[in-house]
């Protein structure tokens, strides 16, 4: 593989991509995941959490692009097609998890402190 140049964001840019597969992959693994599989009992809160993550998201993205307006386009375009994305994800897990999983749960709720233990 070559690089054109001797320009540092060309680096830059193997990173944000390198780190991009990571975390999608780390998102799609883990959350939604626990979600299906937890339905019955995180449903009733699931997707306020989710919505809190998108105002976040909200808010750097705004910030993203006023600092740096060459690439306002871009931010959003990038920021909000990952929103919908996990928005159908998180609904598809929990539609899931509250229909049609009949796989064990990964967490047991009982009466000892601290709430729940993972199984």
């Amino acid at each position: 593989m070559a690089f054109q140049g001797t320009n540092a964001s060309q680096g830059v840019a193997f990173l944000i991509g390198a780190a991009s597969v990571a975390e999608f992959v780390a998102k799609d693994v883990s959350s939604p995941q626990t979600v299906h599989l937890n339905a019955k009992k995180r449903a009733p809160t699931l997707m306020r959490w989710v919505h809190v993550g998108m105002v976040e998201s909200v808010i750097f993205l705004t910030i993203a692009t006023v600092i740096d307006k060459k690439h306002a386009k871009a931010f959003l375009a990038g920021g909000i097609l990952e929103m919908v994305i996990t928005e159908a994800e998180y609904l598809y897990a929990r539609q899931l998890g509250l229909t049609e999983i009949d796989e064990p749960t990964t967490e047991e709720y009982g009466k000892q402190e601290g709430g729940f233990v993972y199984g």
